[in-house]
């Protein structure tokens, strides 16, 4: 397997995605994950000039000898009651999907949406009816679109796609087939084992998004910074034949002074001015090279690291 990892793990240190592929390359990382979770109207993706940005994030990894391999879609809610913000969720997703045939980008993630009080059932029609929507563009872009597996902690009380069953489930109810699965090891530790989760998604597994946590938030952690069976999962990448990208998402190993997995206690005092309050550049860069080399280590020890 060839080793990738997102943008946003340099997300709180860079102004832009071109300063984030250089942090990236500069760790050791050729194969990029690239995020695009906030499409708001002043995004540069959403921007008229939009395709001038995305040429010039090509050409820098040209230039990097990089390659873009993967991608997530914007974070928004599209069963939500509010129609504009679904009618936003909706454009800037399909400008992913445009942004991800631009870059030569096969597979894209999206966690389509919830809310309180639908059943199985109603959850499945909803973000049917919202896949539906990108349909016409995925086809035209050759672009797979991929959901992705919560927790009960993610989630709180409202369904959402848990396990390798009701993704399969769910996958199929869609029924196309640019749409499949991409599956968040973080995620699934705080749920339980995830060998045979994995296994019940068979063939719709695309995509992964590697991660650990302690398994009861999730912190999106560094391999071995949390309690995930790293061999279960392998085992089950082997045994599934799993043919995508080892793709890293441990984007809040530092943690930020009000992170949304947990916030720092306040102290005031007067006349001060805090110093500490933020994680630094150099201390990603570390992380990230130490990220990086875990990685190749893990693959390595089955026999799977490809360069």
């Amino acid at each position: 397997m060839k080793i990738a990892t997102t943008t946003t793990d340099f997300g709180m240190f860079c102004t832009n995605d071109e300063e984030r592929i250089r942090q990236l390359h500069k760790a050791g990382f050729r194969y990029i994950d690239l995020g695009i979770y906030g499409m708001t109207p002043d995004s540069p993706y959403m921007r008229p000039d939009w395709r001038d940005t995305v040429n010039r994030l090509k050409a820098v990894a040209d230039e990097l000898g990089m390659e873009f391999v993967q991608a997530h879609s914007p974070i928004g809610n599209p069963l939500s009651d509010d129609p504009q913000h679904v009618q936003m969720v909706t454009d800037a997703t399909i400008r992913s999907i445009e942004v991800c045939q631009m870059l030569g980008i096969k597979e894209t993630v999206s966690h389509g949406g919830k809310i309180e009080g639908i059943s199985k059932e109603e959850f499945f029609d909803r973000n049917k009816a919202f896949f539906q929507k990108l349909i016409p563009t995925m086809e035209k872009c050759g672009v797979n679109v991929l959901c992705e597996n919560s927790s009960t902690v993610n989630s709180g009380t409202k369904y959402a796609l848990k396990n390798g069953k009701d993704m399969r489930q769910f996958i199929e109810y869609v029924d196309h087939p640019l749409f499949h699965g991409c599956w968040d090891t973080g995620h699934a530790n705080q749920e339980g084992p995830q060998y045979n989760e994995i296994m019940a998604l068979g063939e719709h597994l695309h995509a992964i998004h590697y991660n650990d946590n302690h398994g009861v938030t999730d912190d999106h952690l560094i391999p071995f910074f949390g309690r995930l069976n790293h061999d279960e999962i392998m085992n089950a990448l082997i045994d599934v034949g799993f043919k995508g990208y080892f793709t890293m998402e441990c984007v809040w190993t530092l943690i930020r002074f009000n992170q949304v997995t947990g916030k720092r206690n306040r102290f005031e005092k007067d006349g001060m001015i805090p110093k500490l309050n933020e994680p630094q550049l150099f201390m990603q860069q570390h992380l990230e090279a130490l990220m990086y080399d875990t990685a190749k280590w893990m693959l390595e020890q089955y026999d799977l690291f490809e360069a």
